[in-house]
């Protein structure tokens, strides 16, 4: 059931993102986009972390990953999907940047433990 949770806080936080954001910027420009990042990012914080409707056992970018996947499942869908398919070269550079700080971290936390 904790799955179940986790896809269903993933996929809410994607949605309003990829609704809501685009919609504040476009009417309210800078302002509306800051506003519109401080609304949808902290509310779906408090509702999936806080609350708990996410299974946080494993990495801390848990709502960046759904926010992805509903990001480009819906532009797959409206657009089609070869356009998500020439998205594929920024997409593997997000993925080696991911890993870079991922292993950037982990050399970081290790060196702070070996120095305490």
């Amino acid at each position: 059931m904790k799955h179940v949770g986790t896809f269903l806080g993933t996929a809410i936080a994607g949605i309003f993102v990829m609704s809501v954001w685009g919609a504040f910027a476009g009417a309210y420009g800078i302002a509306g986009g800051w506003f519109a990042g401080f609304a949808i990012i902290s509310g779906m914080w408090f509702l999936n972390h806080f609350i708990g409707i996410i299974n946080n056992d494993g990495a801390f970018v848990d709502m960046a990953c759904g926010i992805a996947v509903a990001g480009t499942t819906r532009d797959g869908f409206m657009n089609g999907w070869d356009k998500v398919g020439n998205a594929a070269p920024t997409l593997g550079l997000v993925v080696l940047g991911g890993i870079c700080g991922g292993i950037t971290a982990g050399l970081i936390q290790n060196h702070l433990a070996k120095s305490n």
